[in-house]
């Protein structure tokens, strides 16, 4: 049966006109994404407790009124405050097997199925107004404080859980897969896995890991580029864990000896994640590593990597070239893919046909022909570079070139007419030239084919609410090859840390760009065999800005600090 029209619903009920409807359904056609309740509200044409009676009506679910209702501390405890709030739910009714909540977003259809992955148990939604589901978020969750220590504690105090963990650990041969499984799907290991990535979903991390130790069972959680180490679980329940993540990745929980990989696809909030799952066997149990591509953080725009605008500019530029190479280079987790990704996102125009081939293939772009990489099978970069040249593609992303025969075939295509894409691992543009040619790759080959290669770094940035400034050490100095001359008149910035950055004093990160643009100048030394530091010489001479320049431009502007600029750039002497 069709759901019936909200606006509909809001003049059958008697709470606004149709004058005032045209009126609302012109307001929201300014607001793109914005629900009509809420654009009703704003506009003063409704109150809260009417959006949710019309909700209500709607969906054919009842009202509740979490202001009459005394709700238990074990009610509670079956949602952790992080996955209250990031849903905006309250559970008001439990029984063996279904949990009912209170939402103010009845509209969001994803929450039942994404709540009934993470606590295993049916879920009966019913609608409270926004105002009620705060205020119990207040009275509630604000006192009870619920965290992973907390959890932990619980678990550490679990008997029963205890016993059964050391039994199936300590078993070396066969094991029960049902007793397992069973222990991997109980509510306390359900529980802790849940608040872990939760609150690495939350906090943006790029990793979480999960590391046995002989005495220990350590959960680190990477973000901004950084591992920081979590409160460790109980030491037994690292079998349990570990396979809790394998049944969830649909791996081979039997299987404790090699290697393997899977991944999970979550719905959190409303928004895909996808956990790239590694296993690693070790001498103390199964090492397990999850990779958090959260598309909802990624900005695939130009404009939105962190250029300065000079070098945005002249990247755009490159990148529109009807034929030739352009390389982003750095080290593994430095956002060359993310770079990639927003410069073809940019090119993705009807009349222009682009194909990648990627290892993995990390984000899905609309419109644009993806093939993921699988050597066990012969899907090498070189095996379908050559397959893709044969589909007439007018821009070709290749994730990686990792051998001569990819870089042959890259240089084939680019010759062909085709703009060729792609990554390297080096320490800096001028470099890149050096490592084609260590390949194997013809001198005059990388001379007619590369037209620009860009290096890139993620700094830390500073914490914008304790940012405060900072006198210079002269070690700093020396590390940055400034004297105190050139500083002099300026600051360097560092956060002091505080509740918004986890005290770490840095929240988020930056980019840092060196952009090296061929002409027929650099070109010439290449022929000659130049070395990569008489390279990074002249091109700065024509306009080249180095990682180490643009660091210590970010330090003085308070982006970032000189001890990350030192961390992450190369200098050169």
């Amino acid at each position: 049966m069709a759901i019936r029209r909200l606006g509909q619903i809001l003049v059958d009920l008697g709470f606004i006109t149709d004058e005032q409807l045209e009126m609302l359904l012109d307001e929201q056609q300014q607001r793109p994404g914005e629900m009509l309740g809420s654009v009703a509200e704003d506009m003063g044409l409704i109150t809260d407790d009417q959006l949710a009676q019309a909700l209500a009506e709607q969906m054919n679910m009842q009202v509740v009124s979490l202001g009459e209702i005394e709700l238990e501390s074990e009610l509670l405890g079956t949602i952790s405050e992080t996955m209250a709030q990031m849903y905006r739910v309250i559970p008001v009714m439990k029984d063996e097997h279904t949990l009912t909540l209170a939402t103010c977003d009845p509209q969001n259809l994803a929450i039942q199925d994404e709540l009934r992955n993470f606590l295993g148990y049916d879920i009966q939604l019913v609608i409270a107004t926004q105002r009620e589901i705060q205020r119990a978020m207040d009275r509630y969750y604000a006192t009870a404080g619920e965290s992973i220590a907390s959890v932990l504690s619980e678990l550490e105090d679990d008997i029963e859980l205890k016993g059964a963990a050391a039994a199936l650990s300590s078993k070396a041969g066969a094991i029960d897969l049902t007793s397992v499984e069973a222990l991997a799907d109980s509510a306390p290991v359900r529980k802790l896995l849940n608040m872990v990535l939760l609150m690495a979903i939350k906090d943006h991390a790029s990793d979480v890991h999960f590391e046995p130790f002989e005495d220990e069972f350590r959960i680190r959680i990477k973000a901004d580029g950084v591992l920081y180490e979590m409160v460790p679980p109980p030491r037994h329940l690292a079998f349990a864990i570990t396979t809790r993540i394998k049944v969830m990745a649909n791996l081979d929980i039997a299987e404790r000896r090699l290697p393997q990989d899977g991944r999970i696809e979550l719905s959190v909030g409303g928004h895909p994640v996808d956990l790239r799952v590694s296993v690693l066997p070790t001498m103390f149990g199964e090492s397990v590593v999850m990779r958090v591509l959260d598309r909802s953080v990624v900005a695939l725009d130009l404009t939105k990597v962190g250029m300065d605008d000079p070098t945005l500019v002249r990247f755009r530029k490159v990148i529109g070239i009807p034929n030739g190479i352009v390389l982003v280079t750095g080290p593994t987790g430095s956002g060359k893919t993310t770079t990639l990704y927003s410069a073809l996102n940019e090119l993705n125009k009807i009349e222009d046909k682009l194909i990648t081939t990627e290892d993995p293939v990390e984000y899905d772009l609309d419109g644009i022909l993806q093939i993921p990489i699988d050597s066990d099978i012969g899907v090498t970069f070189a095996a379908c570079l050559r397959s893709i040249l044969r589909h007439d593609p007018d821009r070709i992303l290749v994730g990686e070139i990792r051998d001569l025969e990819t870089a042959e075939i890259a240089v084939q295509a680019s010759l062909t007419g085709h703009t060729v894409f792609s990554t390297l691992h080096t320490n800096d543009a001028p470099s890149s030239v050096t490592r084609l040619k260590d390949m194997g790759v013809p001198t005059f080959l990388i001379t007619a084919t590369v037209e620009a290669i860009l290096a890139q770094r993620l700094v830390r940035r500073i914490c914008t609410l304790c940012r405060e400034a900072i006198e210079p050490t002269d070690d700093m100095l020396v590390e940055l090859l400034i004297s105190r001359e050139e500083v002099a008149g300026r600051s360097f910035f560092r956060g002091a840390g505080c509740e918004a950055c986890n005290n770490t004093g840095y929240k988020g990160r930056v980019g840092l760009f060196e952009l090296m643009v061929m002409n027929d100048t650099l070109r010439d030394m290449i022929m000659v065999n130049a070395s990569a530091d008489d390279l990074r010489s002249t091109a700065r001479k024509h306009g080249m800005v180095t990682l180490r320049d643009i660091g210590i431009e970010n330090a003085y502007e308070g982006t970032s600090t000189p001890e990350e600029i030192i961390r992450e750039t190369v200098l050169e002497a």
